[in-house]
Order: C-alpha cells, then structure tokens, then sequence
C-alpha cells in the first residue's frame, strides 16, 4: 500500500521539475527579450544624437545600463594612437572626479586594451599584470569589461565598465551585448563626426565669404585681419589667436594682432624665426602642431607667454613669390582637445583663402596708391611749371623794381618780400619732393620714412596716429639726424602699444632752421614707476650722439609726452 502512494507521486515530482525548468527557460526568454528590446533602444538612443560629445555621452550611460555596470568609462584614443585623449564617466559624482584629480591618460589596465584592442573581461582587475592600482580617493573596482570601440577600420576608443552590480561578475552575455553597442556605437560616432564635419565646413564657408565682402567694401587691413583670426578662433574653439608677419630683412617675426590671453605681452613683440613655433611655420611653409605650447622645447624665443596653454597649431598665411604673408597661431587651454588632420585640413584651406584675398586687397590698394601718386605727379609738375615759375618771376620783378625806389623803408621792405617769396620757393619744392615721394628714389627721405613708420605702427596700435609735418625735413635734415628720428618714432609708437594703453596718439615732426623737433604724445596710462627704462635710455643716448635733448614728462590731462630734438647745421 505504502509503495503505491509512493510510485503515484513520482510523477508528481517529475511533473513540478518539468514546470519549474519551464518557468525558468520562461523568464530566460523574457530576461533575454527584454535585455535585446533595451539594447534596441540603446542603438535607437546613441543614433539619434548628432552632436558628438552628446553621442559619447549617451554610449557611456547605456553601457552602464545594459549590463547594470556600477561604474563605465569611455576614453577616445588621442592622435598619437597611444594615450588618451578624452575620458567621459558615468556613476562618479563631480566631487569623487574633483578628490581623484586627473584623467587617466592611457597607463595600466586601460593602456592594455590601447595596445591590444579586444574584449577583456576580468574577475579581479586588481589581479591583472598591467594593473597599476587605483590612485588616491578612488572608489575600490573589482569586476571588469572592456571593449574597443571601431570606427571603419580604426580604433575609435575603448569602452570601460567596472563593479556590476550585486557582486555578480560580467558574463559572456554581458560582453556580446556591449560588443553589439560598440558596433552600433561606432557608426553613431563616425555619423556624427561626418556631421559636425560638413558643419565645420560651412562655417568656414561662411567666413572666407565674410573675408571677401568685408575686404570689397574697402575696410583696412588690420581690420581685416582682425576679423581673419577671430572666425579661426571661433571655429576652433581656441582661446588665443596670434598673427605674425615677416620682419622685412630680417629673420624675425612680429606680432602684428594678438586676440585672447595677455595681448599687451605678444603685441608688437618681435622673436626670431628660430625659436618659435611661428617661425617654424614659416620657414616650413606648412602646419606646425603642438600639444604643450606652454612647454614645447622648440619655443625659446622671446619671453614666457604662453602659460596654461597646452595644443596648439601655427599655420602659413599663404606663399606669394616665395614669401610667406603671415602665420596663424591658434592655442586651446591645456588639458583639451589636440589639432587633428581633419581640422587643420579646412584651417589650412581657409588660410589659403584668407591670404587670397588679403593679396587682392594689396593690390587694389596698390592700383589706388598708383592712381593717387599720379594725381600727386601732375600736381608736382603744375607746381613747379607754374607756381613755381610765376613766383621767381615776381621776386625778379619786385629785386629789379627795388633799385628805383629811393625811399630806404620801402626799398627794405620790397628786399623783405624777395626773401620771403625766396622761403616760399624753397618751401615749395620741398612739398613736390614729397608728393614725388617713391620706394625706390624720393620715398627714402624723411617724409617718406615718417609717413611710413607711422602707418607701420597703425597695425599694433589698432589705430592710425595723427601725424603732422612742417619744415624743409628732407632737404635741411642730414642723414645720420634722419635715421635718429625715424629709430626714435619707431620706439615711442612701440611703447604707446604695448605699455600705454593709448587710444589717440599725436606725432608732430617740425624743422627750422636751427633744430628737427620730434613730439609724441598719447592719452595712455602714463610712465609706469616700475618698468623697463632700456628703451628709454637709448633714446637719450641718441639725441646725445648728435648734441640733442630727449624729455619725457606725464600730460596733466592723463598720457605721456615724448620730446625728442637735435640741432641742425645751418
């Protein structure tokens, strides 16, 4: 009897074994349906996104998603191919990432995945040979999954998930799914990138039109390069942008705009082309990069000025004639994203173009200086044929008419007028010496040179100075005075951009017959108590050489008179 209550319930047991290992299998399929419906709307979710930092975002927190990760990381491969050069975490607060301080760059564990770019799953990453151990503040990680992420044929990045939750370790399971995402994560980046790309172009689209129209419409070019460097900077995101152009006759380059960071340290600094990322530039005539401007040991010209700043890309203006026109310097803060190739690549294009139309802009500028220095011609010819002419007649008329006149006041004051007409002439013929004014013959008097140094300096500046000119300067003024005065023009505009701060500065040169007088004067910040008085000193030494006085004394309205003066042979 008791065997056969025995027997009935063996089939009984069989029976909830079969339902239990049903009920199983069941929740298995639902597990696993609902595991594939989460990662369908993780693909869903990374591939809306055309923004790339939002799509490495949403990769990350997917991940950790997915196989219910405690911690996961994404760090993107920098150009080098051997460090990191992003890292974006996902289960750290902004405090725990503030307490452990820098991002990884690559060492250890996650290095390993650099130099062998497969999945890795670890039941103690601690026990692992590559692993060097957290740094300080860092949370204790145990369990570990990494998987590389491919764009096309290239290493992207890898991802980085630690600690599943429940103390379970990672699975093949787990693993299939991240390795799906990463597939599916690689076609979102290369979307993206493609994306930001064609976006990219279009800005820099935009602003070689800008470029153009702004130079048809007669704008100065300072002002044009201006606008060039501050579009780079903006497409870029670099937070300085310096242009540096050719030192004629030199090896050196001078900093003609500075835009972001300490300008008063770079504007108008001159530096050797050996030295200087810049110089580099130009001489190459191609991109230089960096990603430590700060450090680079191939910048040791000029003083520090650079600091906090870490990648950064120098980039020809153009090559006319084997010359090149300028250099683009663009730097980002250190610690942020390299210059890649496939944004030096549209840089160097919008470089080209920009020094395009700075070229056109020359010339038409040329063709109008052409134009009005033969207006200036024609009235240097009616001036000497006529004016000229009908004066020095009229002194010979009133000389002669001189002797007839008996009365002694009179004879005097008609001698008088002679002399005076006398003056006119020669002041006369020094005017057409200076509307004949040429580069290659009359341009190499000092006129010429004044009107040049003063439009030179208009670059670091920002502003033109006003200028004005009285006297017979290029007949009365001896070379070695001349040179004097030009040296000495060029310094005082030099200091009224770099150290004063002015925003009007009046240039008046005057020579008479005993002395040349040069006055500068600027509504700057004044003589700093504290300073570099070297340059200062060497104008003194000059109006010594040549028997002269060199002032320079505060303006009670605010600013700075400079006066500097030498004596004349005559």
């Amino acid at each position: 009897m008791g065997g056969d209550v025995e027997r009935s319930r063996i089939p009984q047991l069989r029976l909830d074994e079969l339902l239990e290992e049903l009920q199983a299998r069941i929740d298995a399929a639902r597990g696993t349906r609902d595991r594939v419906h989460s990662l369908l709307e993780a693909v869903l979710s990374v591939g809306r996104e055309l923004d790339l930092t939002q799509v490495l975002r949403r990769i990350v927190e997917a991940a950790a998603v997915l196989v219910d990760a405690g911690y996961a990381a994404l760090g993107v491969i920098g150009p080098d191919g051997e460090t990191l050069s992003q890292f974006l975490t996902v289960g750290l607060s902004e405090e725990e990432i503030a307490r452990i301080g820098l991002y990884p760059t690559g060492k250890g564990l996650l290095g390993e995945l650099i130099r062998h770019p497969e999945a890795l799953r670890l039941a103690d990453l601690n026990e692992h040979p590559a692993s060097y151990g957290c740094p300080a503040h860092h949370p204790t990680m145990r369990t570990f999954l990494g998987v590389p992420v491919r764009v096309r044929d290239e290493v992207f990045g890898n991802l980085y998930l630690t600690d599943k939750r429940g103390g379970e370790e990672f699975d093949a399971d787990d693993e299939s799914v991240i390795a799906t995402l990463a597939v599916a994560a690689g076609v979102a980046i290369d979307n993206a990138r493609l994306y930001e790309e064609a976006q990219r172009q279009q800005r820099w689209l935009s602003a070689s039109a800008e470029i153009n129209r702004t130079l048809l419409s007669g704008t100065s070019r300072s002002d044009v390069v201006e606008l060039i460097a501050q579009r780079a900077r903006e497409i870029t995101g670099a937070d300085l942008a310096d242009v540096s152009v050719p030192v004629a006759g030199a090896d050196t380059l001078r900093v003609e705009l500075a835009l972001g960071g300490d300008t008063a340290r770079r504007l108008g600094l001159v530096v050797p082309q050996d030295g200087s990322l810049s110089g580099q530039a130009c001489a190459d005539g191609s991109p230089v990069t960096t990603a430590d401007l700060d450090g680079d040991p191939r910048l040791t010209a000029g003083p520090r000025r650079f600091e906090g700043l870490g990648p950064a890309v120098a980039v020809p203006l153009g090559r006319s004639a084997g010359r090149i026109a300028g250099v683009l310097l663009l730097a980002r803060r250190a610690g942020e994203a390299l210059f890649t190739e496939r944004e030096i690549g549209p840089l160097l294009g919008f470089a080209d173009q920009a020094a395009l139309a700075l070229e056109l802009g020359e010339r038409r500028r040329d063709a109008e200086q052409l134009a009005m220095l033969e207006d200036r011609d024609r009235i240097a010819r009616d001036l000497h044929d006529l004016a000229i002419q009908r004066l020095f007649a009229t002194g010979m008329t009133l000389q002669s008419a001189a002797r007839f006149i008996d009365h002694s006041g009179a004879s005097d004051r008609v001698l008088r007028a002679v002399g005076d007409l006398d003056e006119t002439i020669k002041i006369i013929r020094s005017t057409i010496f200076g509307l004949r004014a040429r580069e290659e013959g009359a341009g190499q008097g000092l006129r010429a040179r004044v009107v040049r140094t003063a439009e030179e300096a208009q670059a670091v500046l920002g502003f033109p100075p006003r200028l004005s000119m009285e006297g017979l300067l290029d007949t009365d003024v001896p070379a070695e005075v001349a040179d004097h005065v030009v040296a000495v023009l060029g310094e005082a505009l030099s200091n009224a951009a770099r150290h004063a701060g002015a925003r009007r500065v009046e240039v008046v040169l005057q020579a008479t017959g005993a002395q040349v007088r040069l006055t500068v004067q600027d509504d700057g910040v004044g003589i700093p108590e504290q300073g570099r008085r070297s340059g200062l000193r060497n104008l003194a030494e000059r109006a010594d050489g040549v028997g002269g006085v060199f002032e320079i004394a505060p303006v009670p309205e605010g600013g700075t008179r400079l006066v500097w003066w030498a004596p004349l042979g005559g």
